[in-house]
């Protein structure tokens, strides 16, 4: 584990962008800055970090725990379904498979919880009962096992809001967003990779408590994993040795993922609009050591990382590789 120390050191050099023309046109989403080459996508893990839709801060090491885990799920998960993961040239830096994502994302729940619009809890505590087309029963809890795993997409950000915006899998195929027979396929794949990374964290004493999946089609049209897989970003992870005892007190579990900072945003009066308070150096800190135990507990590894050179110059001499 990186001591706090070196995590406030690295605070003024997180890795906000990767800009480097050689490579052409650069391209940003949330999380992830990208270039385009040779039919191949050259993915940049940065270290901002986003929630409610919306880049909050940046988390020095965090880009790299994105990538390197991705690489682990992605090996650990190629028998259930192809991937675009070619390989990495850096902590930061994942060579991928260009292909066409498709317009839904995938996200699969095993526990009632969440605070975002998209979250089941949020849904159900203000009394929807028939959410994504699924009905529940009266009575749940937050952070309540479900008597098994639901899923419920949501659109990529295509919406009026821009915003991801929930769709039930009749609306997919209704609005032909995805085929039927693909729309079959990703779902039983979904299942699998979900219960896949169960079994995987229960044994690195973590609850998989939801997930999220994107799919996409390569040049032969056929389905295959794409953008990250149970990272702490697109993941809700639990500590599984305290979860009994705080969900039979009512308290919050112990989250290993971002859930930790939505809720100290929530509790600052920040939910997505206006303009959202500084992350103080603590909550960076608290935020980079959970991101750095998940990995070093579901990869049994020891997170390590050149500090010899600053992240951006590192990056941009292994990208020179591709040029």
């Amino acid at each position: 584990m990186i001591d706090k120390k070196t995590i406030i050191k690295n605070i003024p050099y997180a890795i906000e962008k990767v800009a480097y023309p050689k490579l052409g046109k650069r391209y940003s989403g949330k999380v992830r800055d990208w270039y385009i080459r040779d039919r191949l996508r050259i993915l940049i893990a940065t270290d901002r970090i986003s929630a409610f839709d919306r880049v909050l801060g940046f988390i020095p090491f965090r880009g790299a725990v994105l990538n390197t885990l991705s690489q682990f799920w992605f090996e650990k998960t190629r028998d259930i379904i192809a991937n675009h993961m070619i390989g990495i040239i850096d902590p930061n830096v994942m060579l991928v498979t260009e292909c066409r994502a498709l317009p839904v994302e995938v996200i699969v729940r095993g526990y009632i919880t969440g605070v975002t619009e998209t979250s089941l809890w949020k849904k159900y505590s203000e009394g929807e009962r028939t959410i994504y087309g699924i009905r529940f029963p009266e009575g749940l809890i937050k952070n309540q096992k479900l008597k098994k795993p639901v899923i419920t997409p949501t659109t990529r950000g295509t919406g009026s809001s821009g915003h991801d915006e929930p769709i039930t899998p009749s609306e997919i195929i209704k609005k032909k967003l995805i085929p039927l027979d693909i729309w079959q396929k990703i779902e039983k794949t979904a299942t699998k990779l979900y219960e896949r990374g169960s079994q995987i964290c229960n044994r690195a004493g973590f609850i998989l408590a939801d997930t999220k999946y994107e799919f996409g089609l390569d040049r032969a049209g056929k389905i295959i994993l794409i953008d990250e897989i149970h990272t702490p970003d697109s993941s809700r992870l639990w500590l599984k040795q305290s979860y009994k005892g705080l969900f039979k007190k009512g308290q919050e579990v112990e989250n290993y993922d971002k859930e930790f900072m939505r809720i100290w945003f929530v509790r600052n009066g920040y939910m997505g609009k206006g303009k959202p308070p500084p992350m103080p150096a603590d909550l960076i800190v608290k935020i980079a050591q959970r991101y750095i135990d998940v990995y070093e507990k579901l990869s049994g590894e020891k997170f390590h990382f050149d500090l010899t050179l600053r992240p951006n110059q590192r990056i941009l001499e292994n990208l020179t590789k591709l040029v």
